[in-house]
């Protein structure tokens, strides 16, 4: 688990939704000539827009695409949604060189006379796979839907677009009873980084020749081929979580080609790998605040108590049929609760339990997290998502920076601090291929306003990162929206932030910066 980078539909919904369950096969390897689509539909000519300084010509081959949208397979989508497969360069360096497929959906606009164009969605992770999720949660953007096509898509490296498989179901399994997160002893230490080394090597072995190619910038890059591709002068978008550090990618490498961007429950665009465990830190004690507060509990009391849980955990994980609540699965069962307001009542239930010595529904919640059905089988998401974060920075944290940062983050958080602390160093613990130099950069210059969309109580990223976002963007370009109230995202749970969002995507009006909802 990893609180940190877990961004999923929670953020609009609430709710967590699985994605495809873990296999030892990408969904589809890189191929090495790039193969045009076919097309049933009548489109207009892709357009070329404005190429990203130092972007090398892409060839005919691609940018004249057209999707062949066919009738999606499986059961999650339904009648009104139809499935394609854009190709894309493995490296934009070498635009003519290998290729792979990132896998589209889509339902068109209800009103053909008022479409506006398409209307693309990344609901986080990183990781997330857009073509489960958007059906799901279509019922949400149904507003939206009337002037755009509203279209989903999984990211490189995630779900059916090459994804990223790292491990098995019983490896997974085995490190989350077996390793601990938070280690107290020379060997839990040496278990911790051993199981973290392992896990890169897992990504090599099954997908080597995808994990160096997995980067936001790369994506971003992917987002414009498929703008043109689909025939858009420019790209409307709606990122939500990590979907914000992608929308602030692209504005960035693209200023010239962003249309109406909306950037909900946003991250931290300055942040390192220290800074971004930090903010979460502040961020799901903050919220861990606001939960006891409303139960009648003090933030102190109500936190140690959840600490000495924790910590009886530790020693003593409770037996659940033939499983165990360790400590590291307990923190997962807590955090899920804390992404909406209307699971506090699931955290209720579930720490009264603990403490009378059934680990049964913390446990439950924790498998939700961490996309485990009832069979014992896993999603990949967690596989992307530690390969697009690790692809993003070069920064390697150790053993001793983490322990280093053990005494403040227990200050921030009794509850997520140690986690936090030490999941720096486990992260991207010997990964098998260099990250870039720096986060990408998120300042545009020249680009049509963003709506940035900040809660003051979301904990996975916490209110001040909109702002930080906001400024990023540049002025005039980054239109702060506060919204006053908890949980992972505004959209579809505040009635101001939702009629504000609509009011941009759908007429291009632009809300006064410091606009505030609640």
């Amino acid at each position: 688990m990893h609180i940190r980078r877990h961004l999923t539909a929670l953020a609009v919904g609430g709710l967590l939704v699985s994605g495809c369950t873990g296999t030892d096969s990408p969904a589809a390897a890189p191929t090495t000539a790039p193969a045009p689509g076919s097309s049933s539909d009548a489109k207009p000519a892709p357009t070329s827009g404005t190429p990203a300084p130092g972007t090398p010509v892409l060839p005919a081959a691609l940018t004249g695409q057209r999707p062949d949208w066919k009738p999606c397979e499986g059961d999650g989508a339904g009648a009104d949604w139809r499935c394609a497969t854009v190709k894309v360069p493995l490296d934009h360096a070498k635009p003519s060189g290998a290729t792979l497929p990132v896998a589209l959906i889509r339902k068109e606009a209800t009103d053909r006379k008022e479409r506006i164009g398409s209307l693309l969605f990344n609901f986080g992770g990183p990781g997330a796979s857009g073509v489960d999720i958007l059906p799901q949660l279509s019922g949400e953007y149904g507003t939206l839907n009337e002037r755009y096509d509203l279209l989903g898509f999984d990211p490189r490296g995630v779900s059916r677009s090459s994804g990223v498989v790292c491990r098995t179901d019983a490896e997974q399994a085995a490190a989350e009873t077996r390793v601990d997160s938070t280690p107290d002893t020379p060997a839990e230490e040496a278990a911790f980084l051993k199981d973290a080394a392992g896990f890169g090597a897992g990504c090599a072995r099954r997908s080597g020749a995808v994990i160096p190619y997995t980067t936001t910038s790369a994506t971003a890059r992917d987002l414009d081929l498929i703008r043109r591709v689909l025939g858009d002068d420019k790209l409307h978008y709606f990122g939500i979580s990590y979907g914000t550090q992608l929308g602030g990618t692209y504005a960035h490498l693209f200023p010239r080609n962003t249309g109406r961007l909306v950037l909900d429950a946003v991250v931290d665009p300055t942040g390192d790998t220290v800074g971004h465990a930090r903010n979460q830190t502040v961020g799901f004690q903050r919220a861990l605040d606001g939960y006891l507060k409303s139960t009648g509990q003090t933030p102190k009391a109500g936190s140690e108590r959840i600490a000495r849980l924790l910590a009886e955990l530790d020693r003593r994980p409770l037996e659940v049929g033939d499983r165990r609540l360790t400590e590291g699965l307990a923190v997962t069962g807590i955090a899920v609760t804390l992404y909406a307001e209307s699971s506090r009542p699931l955290l209720t239930e579930a720490l009264e339990a603990a403490e009378d010595g059934d680990g049964g529904p913390l446990l439950r919640l924790a498998d939700a997290y961490n996309d485990r059905d009832e069979q014992g089988r896993y999603s990949t998401q967690s596989h992307s998502q530690r390969a697009i974060s690790c692809a993003d920075s070069s920064e390697r944290p150790t053993a001793a920076r983490a322990k280093a940062l053990l005494p403040e983050f227990r200050r921030l958080s009794p509850v997520f601090g140690a986690f936090l602390a030490w999941d720096t160093a486990g992260w991207c613990a010997d990964w098998p291929v260099a990250g870039e130099a720096r986060t990408p950069a998120a300042s545009a210059p020249g680009a049509a306003p963003v709506l940035v969309v900040g809660t003051t109580g979301d904990p996975a990223t916490p209110y001040e990162g909109a702002e930080r976002m906001a400024r990023e963007l540049g002025e005039g370009v980054g239109i702060l929206v506060t919204n006053k109230g908890e949980g992972h995202g505004a959209y579809g749970t505040s009635e101001c932030v939702t009629r504000t969002v609509d009011a941009y995507l759908l007429d291009g009006k632009v809300p006064a910066y410091g606009t505030t909802c609640g």
